[in-house]
């Protein structure tokens, strides 16, 4: 896809990478200074993605912390719920900032205080929706995961760079969630070949950053970055 948007895939996790407890269940993996960058980083982007289990598991407000950035303007706030689950009590409903919706076609209904779009038969379009987000005037997306979005989005070749915030613990337990989940790799040509940007130490932690083994997609020119 021509001129979309720079889309920034941003995840934490343990050193054995898992991203949650057992049972899907939230653990807070960020010290104090990834905190800070992550709001950076919303501050930065004019839209930030997370799938519903995110919602369900987390419920996150996704808007920028003023104690973070001062001044700062949060993004339109887009939630990949093919089934329409999110609960009208979601933080994301609270009509603080615009919302957006995205559900399968065959799904009806409205959400309160948040856009609606259709976007794909049975699972989302995600290249339709980034269509979509172009044509808004999104130049830069921040995608938050969990671990199916992260690899719907890396699978689809539509993550320019790939931040990892690595916590220095281990769980151990192939039940929890992992980095990224989805379809897996039977063969080493479904796999997906990054390259090592940069790595730097963020409090306790490691901050493990990759762009693609192979340039296209988005630009980051004129965008701060």
């Amino acid at each position: 896809m021509a001129d979309r948007p720079f889309i920034v895939l941003n995840m934490a996790s343990t050193l054995d990478g898992k991203i949650g407890l057992p049972g899907k269940r939230p653990l807070k993996l960020s010290s104090e200074e990834d905190f800070a960058r992550v709001h950076r980083l919303r501050a930065e982007a004019q839209a930030v993605v997370v799938g519903i289990e995110t919602v369900l598991a987390d419920d996150p407000k996704l808007t920028v912390k003023e104690e973070h950035v001062p001044d700062g303007s949060s993004p339109l706030r887009v939630v990949l719920d093919s089934a329409g689950r999110v609960p009208r009590g979601a933080a994301v409903l609270d009509g603080s900032t615009a919302t957006l919706i995205v559900t399968a076609e065959d799904v009806s209904g409205t959400f309160p205080n948040a856009e609606a779009l259709r976007c794909g038969t049975g699972e989302i379009d995600l290249l339709r929706l980034v269509g979509h987000l172009a044509e808004r005037g999104v130049q830069r997306i921040l995608v938050e995961g969990g671990g199916t979005v992260a690899w719907s989005f890396l699978r689809a070749g539509l993550v320019d760079r790939f931040h990892v915030y690595i916590a220095p613990w281990t769980m151990g337990d192939e039940r929890a969630p992992s980095l990224l989940a989805g379809n897996r790799a039977d063969s080493p040509g479904d796999m997906r070949r990054l390259r090592l940007r940069e790595v730097t130490v963020l409090g306790e932690g490691l901050l493990v950053t990759y762009e693609p083994a192979q340039k296209g997609g988005g630009t980051e020119e004129g965008r701060g970055g």
